[in-house]
């Protein structure tokens, strides 16, 4: 049956909200995209979407290819789909790459479901949308009997998390890389270190609203697949399409914010015009022009801004706008097969940077620098870039923060520590009791 959406009428948006994270608990499939009503991101049109319950769901399978199996699984459905794409999909992406480093949390490749219930916040208007009329009834009797208060997780405390490298190893690293730079091996990659917590659970709910009370970011998530959970604060969209149209808006270039109004807008002229953050963000939008190119119109790709600063709570950013026009018809999952995994995340040339990621990383990525986001029934769709994210697996009970950042010839090693613990920094605050 085809999805109908109707109004939704609540009282309170916000404790809608918090309802429906609390019903999360007993649900397998649920995905909560936040925008934080950023509206000064280019081509951001949505407040939130919370995707609840599953019709039908799709798990990568290692043995077959996923770009094949999902555009299958939107065909037989011709519905809404809610999920993501892992790093690690690059293997197959790239069949000479592999992953062999230590893997704590236990993401599958990609996973991707269709909700039963399905709520759109955009223009002031809240609607339901279902397939079965019957199933908006049932949603009326799962809201009614939340329980907002669940005082058996107030006693835990996390203890603060261990860092997988140390600062003399995570530089002696980069040093490594940027002799892989000088002997032209590559032009830049994305460097990438984990905090971690072992044998400890996390209340995923109020990390969450703790931590997006932090950031604010335009791709905000919570995301549960099962045991595994994704608490996201990202600034970064990896892609978007509308009709025929593709966005991508990679970042590269960060610095903190300032203490008052005077120091924040020297801060941000400072980002602005920095050689070495102008590089970074150069190099990679060459790199998105070139992944466009493959399914592009030709003649279509344009960098519509270069070098824009947009400012957060916690960090300015550099952020640059790609976009191309592709022909009627292109499947979907060409687009994303064709630019996965995203340039900011790996570096150029793409191939080579993942390699050496995958040599001197001492962690599997996973989910993180991968991509969550919703497809539509007309295949337009919109993923953001998986950063500046807890990730949880409530049956280890292992919580996994990633933090990179740009390296180059011209970077400073310590200086590429500092920014890390910057990106961090609302993460690990927002794990604190």
């Amino acid at each position: 049956m085809k999805r109908i959406f109707k109004p939704y009428k609540v009282d309170d948006l916000e404790n809608f909200k918090s309802k429906v994270l609390q019903l999360s608990e007993d649900i397998d499939h649920f995905c909560l995209l936040e925008s934080n009503n950023y509206d000064l991101y280019p081509y951001s049109n949505f407040g939130f979407f919370v995707a609840i319950d599953s019709i039908d769901h799709l798990t990568a399978n290692p043995s077959t290819y996923f770009f094949d199996d999902l555009q299958k699984f939107h065909q037989v459905h011709k519905d809404w789909l809610f999920g993501y794409l892992s790093y690690e999909l690059k293997n197959q992406v790239e069949p000479d790459l592999s992953s062999q480093n230590y893997d704590g949390i236990g993401c599958p490749l990609a996973h991707f479901f269709v909700p039963k219930y399905l709520f759109r916040f955009y223009n002031g208007k809240l609607e339901l949308g279902v397939t079965d009329e019957k199933h908006r009834k049932a949603f009326e009797l799962l809201i009614e009997n939340v329980a907002m208060e669940n005082k058996s997780k107030a006693s835990f405390q996390n203890s603060p998390p261990k860092r997988r490298l140390n600062e003399k190893e995570y530089i002696e690293s980069v040093k490594a890389l940027k002799s892989h730079i000088q002997r032209g091996d590559i032009y830049e990659t994305n460097f990438c270190q984990e905090f971690y917590i072992e044998n400890e659970y996390i209340d995923t709910i109020a990390v969450y609203k703790k931590l997006n009370a932090l950031a604010k970011a335009p791709f905000g998530a919570y995301f549960k697949q099962n045991d595994l959970y994704l608490l996201c604060s990202s600034p970064e969209r990896y892609l978007k399409k509308i009709g025929q149209k593709i966005i991508s808006q990679p970042i590269k270039g960060t610095i903190r914010r300032g203490k008052n109004k005077t120091a924040d807008n020297l801060l941000k002229e400072a980002l602005r015009w920095d050689p070495k953050e102008r590089s970074e963000n150069v190099m990679i939008v060459d790199l998105v022009r070139n992944d466009l190119s493959k399914i592009a119109v030709k003649g279509s790709v344009t960098v519509e801004e270069l070098f824009a600063i947009y400012t957060f709570e916690q960090v300015h950013q550099m952020i640059s706008t790609v976009v191309c026009q592709v022909a009627k018809g292109l499947p979907f999952t060409k687009i994303l097969e064709a630019t996965f995994p995203m340039g900011s995340m790996t570096g150029a040339p793409k191939f080579k940077s993942m390699e050496l990621i995958e040599k001197y990383e001492t962690v599997q990525r996973g989910l993180y620098s991968g991509a969550v986001g919703y497809v539509t029934p007309l295949g337009n769709f919109d993923f953001n870039v998986v950063i500046r994210s807890i990730l949880y697996n409530a049956a280890k009970k292992y919580t996994s923060i990633q933090v990179g950042s740009a390296i180059t010839i011209d970077c400073k090693p310590e200086y590429e520590y500092k920014e890390c613990l910057l990106k961090a920094k609302a993460m690990l605050e927002a794990l604190q009791p």
